[in-house]
């Protein structure tokens, strides 16, 4: 029984350091506050927001015995307190993990790979719903600002600018991201300085395209 318990406890805690690699990866500096691009060639520093993280990160932490049981659907239920995430969200997050995991059939999985794939497919469509809503927002203001740039061409110019991996996306992506966050662990003067900082980076991005 002490072998098996040891055996567990090296599992979470491995578990647990996969939990901060997936939610700090080009996103947050550790213990400063920074939020960074997918390089830290750009970073903000927003109060709390290492707050914000570790509070993110409790919520995978405090319910990893229910994925070691192999009960993904219950594991995701407290990420409905996120902004953005409801059953259906949870259903198809479910439904792309049993999509993934079917494409490996026959793979001998690692406690670690099995829990990077659910976690990541989860953490990335949090990400996306939010970055979503901004990208929306650019294309709104750009349309507001010029009526010779249809949908399709802002699309074409926001992908150039995707590829070459533009510093401005990258923040604008994980500001979405920390504001959605803020709002739900309720930081609302946080959550109030990324929607100032989201503006202002879009405004970036919109000019980008305008001006292109």
């Amino acid at each position: 029984m002490i072998f098996g318990g040891l055996v567990i406890n090296t599992n979470l805690k491995r578990l647990y350091k996969v939990t901060d690699n997936l939610i700090k990866q080009q996103f947050y500096l550790s213990g400063s506050d920074t939020i960074i691009g997918r390089t830290p060639e750009i970073s903000i520093k927003i109060k709390n927001s290492g707050l914000i993280v570790k509070r993110f990160k409790d919520l995978f932490n405090d319910n990893i015995q229910l994925f070691l049981e192999g009960n993904y659907m219950s594991f995701f239920q407290p990420f409905k307190i996120i902004k953005g995430i409801d059953d259906n969200y949870i259903r198809e997050i479910y439904q792309d993990i049993q999509i993934k995991l079917t494409a490996m059939h026959g793979t001998d999985f690692d406690v670690v790979i099995l829990y990077t794939i659910v976690s990541s497919s989860l953490i990335t469509s949090i990400r996306d719903i939010h970055f979503d809503k901004s990208v929306q927002e650019v294309i709104r203001r750009v349309g507001k600002k010029s009526d010779k740039l249809s949908q399709k061409q802002i699309q074409i110019e926001l992908d150039k600018l995707y590829m070459h991996n533009n510093k401005n996306v990258s923040i604008l992506y994980n500001i979405s991201y920390l504001d959605a966050l803020a709002e739900s662990f309720h930081f609302m003067k946080t959550a109030r300085t990324c929607k100032i900082q989201k503006s202002k980076y879009i405004n970036f991005i919109v000019n980008l395209i305008l001006f292109s």
